[in-house]
């Protein structure tokens, strides 16, 4: 199960976050919370993402608009690694024949 943290379990946990950080990082829509009974609540990759945030923003001194286009390609490099790895896994399903005519395609592109 999935831990959900609070805002202020959130900012505790990450060293760096404060509260106008953390509603910089919001507002810019880098983060989205979801909507709980006390508030606004975060799930651990929503964590993982602010320490990410933080230590981008930190290290180089990106401005808010440089974070929200550096997450853009870190989400979309994301997804192609998921969606590669489901090519593999259907790739390897399949009979030697078509995995070798595959691997002949690929080579060729190239």
């Amino acid at each position: 199960m999935t831990r959900i943290y609070t805002e202020a379990e959130t900012i505790a946990a990450i060293d760096d976050l404060t509260g106008e950080r953390l509603v910089t990082f919001i507002r810019a829509r880098i983060v989205q919370p979801v909507q709980g009974e006390a508030g606004q609540m975060f799930r651990e990759t929503d964590v993982a993402r602010l320490q990410l945030l933080c230590d981008l923003s930190d290290a180089y001194d990106l401005p808010e608009d440089s974070l929200t286009m550096v997450m853009s390609l870190i989400d979309q490099l994301n997804t192609m690694r998921g969606d590669m790895r489901a090519l593999m896994q259907a790739v390897a399903a399949e009979n030697d024949e078509v995995r070798l005519r595959i691997h002949t395609l690929i080579r060729d592109l190239r």
